[in-house]
């Protein structure tokens, strides 16, 4: 008798502390970790294109480069069988021969219950409706820049309306940030009289998008979105416009940071301090229209799609036609040994609303919106995180400028890209990519004659069976033509990640001890 009151006890206790710390404990459950160097070598003007782009920020112009990187995730879809799920991630990269000698890459943490996620701080995220290994990059918010760190809330996943019978669904997402380069931004601008940059400013980000079509019905499904951002708030230098280049350094501009300015960055309104006379909404506002059909069939699949980009609100409705898309092709084919993925992208950005712009005035009322001037902004410099592009790497980031300035000097392009993979084994995955982009520079800047840029990759990994979790990356890269000039060269990455789980192997630990405890109770 004594010994089952003793059992029951025991077992009672245990419950209660193992149900009030199970959604705790686990959060040390199922955690991934990964470690890398990277190392790139090249000659030429550059580092090749395709190497050092749409790589989240790490890469360079620098022709030989690297960096140590280590990192430990929890992806909150382990939780797939809860309501409440948890994920949190941190990722370093100590550098060599790039802007930074230290970068923290990653730091989150995500919370969701059901569908509804709220994600805080910097954390790498896939483009909108794109291929992250293929495509040459989304023109609003790609894969090129460094990741901000925000406050984010999301349908991260497309989320069946109920009572469609599964016809209907929703993702979407809202978010608050603030940039980190202000170090960078002073550092590249020293010395240069000719200077635009900001400190401290903030970021803001939203998108929709609806889904029609049922996958389990139907092999056809159309995809029409938004997604919109902004540059705000802190404080501007801009001592290019002034007939006086000599005045102190730290004469600035204050934008604001209050409630007002969050709400004209979520609602375009108001004007920056210093528009004068002729003014736009308040902030560096852009953003793009999405469209895309999917065909999913018998073992492939294909997809068409369409990015509009707007600058301004000429461009974001009908006012003067759709003329700079991003339009696209992507199959997914059969299983076999050659392509497993094939990708086509032509890109468009030189029309602008046209080559004339003029201000309405009482004598003529007209209002002509053109000269849109992509990703550059009389206040805020270039559409850039830390010398890249945050959208497509094709408007060339400010880094390659020798002129030290941050602004993207070739931003009207027309160019083709292609891409394909494929998994000749299991252990062999390969990527191609190539891209041929014509540049007529800017209204602001034109080229006296178009400049060519001809960039390619190819790209070999290989995942030994010996070893799991290994994984070895070869690629080559090359330029060709006068956009960024002529370059060859390779990198090569090692990487490993595994899993641990000390939660459980301390469960493991408490049950041996309990067993041995249990076990000794008996003989006792």
């Amino acid at each position: 008798m004594r010994k089952l009151f003793l059992y029951a006890v025991l077992v009672f206790w245990l419950g209660m502390n193992f149900s009030s710390w199970a959604q705790i404990t686990r959060l040390g459950e199922d955690i991934q970790y990964k470690a890398g160097v990277m190392g790139t070598f090249s000659n030429g003007k550059n580092s090749p294109f395709l190497v050092s782009n749409n790589r989240d920020g790490l890469g360079t112009t620098n022709n030989n480069s690297g960096y140590l990187r280590a990192g430990i995730f929890r992806a909150v879809e382990t939780d797939y069988a809860h309501d409440w799920r948890f994920g949190y991630g941190a990722d370093i990269a100590v550098p060599f021969g790039m802007q930074s000698h230290f970068v923290l890459q990653q730091l989150f943490a995500d919370v969701q219950w059901k569908a509804l996620r709220l994600s805080l701080g910097q954390k790498e995220r896939p483009m909108e409706l794109k291929n992250n290994w293929l495509s040459s990059g989304a023109l609003t918010s790609g894969i090129n820049a460094r990741p901000l760190p925000q406050v984010r809330l999301e349908l991260p996943q497309f989320l069946t309306i109920p009572g469609t019978k599964g016809w209907l669904a929703v993702k979407a997402h809202l978010a608050y940030g603030a940039y980190t380069d202000n170090q960078w931004q002073r550092k590249f601008n020293a010395g240069n009289d000719r200077y635009l940059y900001s400190a401290n400013s903030l970021y803001h980000s939203k998108a929709g998008f609806l889904r029609i079509g049922n996958t389990e019905r139907f092999p056809l499904s159309l995809t029409g979105g938004f997604e919109m951002s902004c540059q705000f708030g802190g404080k501007a230098w801009n001592l290019y416009d002034r007939a006086d280049h000599d005045g102190p350094f730290d004469t600035y501009q204050d934008m604001g940071h209050g409630f007002k300015q969050f709400w004209e960055a979520f609602i375009p309104g108001g004007k920056d301090a210093n528009d004068g006379d002729f003014h736009n909404a308040s902030g560096n506002h852009l953003g793009s229209w999405h469209l895309s059909l999917d065909y999913q069939g018998s073992g492939w699949a294909a997809r068409a799609y369409a990015e509009h980009f707007y600058d301004d609100h000429s461009q974001m409705f009908w006012q003067y036609g759709w003329k700079d898309m991003l339009y696209g092709l992507e199959f997914r084919l059969p299983k076999n040994p050659v392509v497993d993925q094939f990708l086509y992208e032509y890109i468009r950005t030189d029309d602008q609303s046209g080559s004339i712009y003029r201000d309405a005035t009482p004598v003529l009322p007209e209002q002509i919106s053109a000269i849109d001037n992509y990703y550059n902004h009389h206040v805020y410099g270039a559409w850039q995180h830390a010398g890249f592009t945050m959208g497509t790497p094709l408007i060339i980031s400010p880094l390659y400028n020798n002129d030290n300035r941050i602004i993207c000097y070739d931003n009207r392009i027309r160019a083709h890209h292609f891409g394909l993979m494929g998994s000749p084994c299991a252990q062999l995955g390969y990527r191609v990519l190539y891209t041929h982009e014509k540049s007529l520079g800017s209204y602001l800047a034109p080229h006296t004659d178009p400049r060519y840029g001809n960039f390619l990759l190819m790209e070999l990994t290989y995942k030994p069976e010996w070893l799991k979790g290994l994984q070895l990356t070869a690629s080559y890269g090359q330029n060709g033509g006068k956009l960024l000039g002529r370059s060859h060269g390779g990198m090569l990455t090692v990487a490993y990640n595994g899993w641990i789980n000390p939660v459980q192997e301390l469960k493991n630990r408490v049950q041996n001890s309990l067993s041995g405890f249990f076990d000794a109770l008996g003989n006792w």
